[in-house]
């Protein structure tokens, strides 16, 4: 059964620093870079707003402040649609990102018992953040689904294994090559619960709302989750770019010229 509350059934993760991108992500934060006449943030709000999620939490800290003054006071997708949008302010509290899991934590008071969880930086135009998808996974009995890509060039071992019945599989580091691996697109669902589980607690201690801003990865604590079945994955075949660098973000905008360009680095 979904949460009905006020909580919100999204968080979007826009705090990293983005040093791969520099001089861009000196003045600009990483998702507010333009893709195809579109900030990779608004790509993803619009998206998430299609799917029904319209009450959304962006975590900041790097240029933070730009984030919300892109949105303004009354936050609209790109058709004039109206969001509401609560910021965790990392960079404010704690001075800077508190990684993947860390800020997830942070946010977890303001999310509902399951909640979409992608990053603010990647590029994904196709993909739909389906109400069906939220309601089967709430349904379920897992603590995690992810979407897995194909492998991109940058990473072309992988991250995880997908099992013939839809359980994502924590494949050692020595063992990819010889695997059958895939990408983590970034791109989740989640439960409250992911992170307060046994053997997710064993990996590093989170209070909810990570009152001591702790910084923590996600990986350790889904490998963990993983080893006990319990994160379910499906494989998404369509357009996804991890827009790691200058060069993947020339690629994505060629053939879009009247796209407003960034400084050149």
């Amino acid at each position: 059964m979904l949460d009905t509350s006020d909580r919100a059934h999204a968080l979007i993760l826009a705090a990293g620093r983005g040093e791969r991108m520099r001089p861009w992500t000196d003045t600009t934060p990483k998702p507010l870079l333009q893709v195809q006449g579109r900030p990779l943030l608004q790509w993803h709000v619009d998206a998430l707003a299609a799917g029904g999620c319209t009450d959304l939490v962006i975590n900041t800290a790097w240029l933070g402040e730009q984030i919300p003054a892109h949105f303004g006071a009354a936050p609209r997708t790109s058709d004039g649609q109206a969001l509401r949008i609560a910021y965790s302010e990392e960079g404010r509290d704690f001075g800077a990102a508190l990684e993947t899991a860390g800020g997830i934590v942070r946010a977890l008071p303001r999310l509902a018992e399951v909640f979409w969880v992608v990053a603010g930086d990647v590029y994904t135009p196709g993909f739909t953040f389906s109400a069906a998808a939220l309601r089967r996974f709430a349904q379920g009995n897992k603590l995690a689904h992810l979407w897995l890509v194909p492998n991109p060039p940058h990473n072309p071992l992988g991250d995880f294994g997908l099992s013939p019945d839809g359980l994502a599989l924590n494949v050692p580091a020595a063992l990819r090559e010889n695997t059958h691996t895939y990408t983590y697109s970034t791109i989740g669902l989640y439960r409250r619960g992911f992170f307060t589980a046994p053997f997710v607690q064993s990996v590093d201690t989170l209070p909810p709302g990570n009152p001591a801003g702790v910084k923590a990865p996600l990986a350790p604590m889904l490998r963990a989750a993983m080893d006990n079945a319990a994160v379910s994955a499906e494989l998404y075949n369509g357009p996804w770019t991890d827009v790691g660098t200058p060069e993947r973000l020339r690629e994505l905008n060629a053939t879009h010229p009247q796209t407003t360009e960034t400084p050149s680095p």
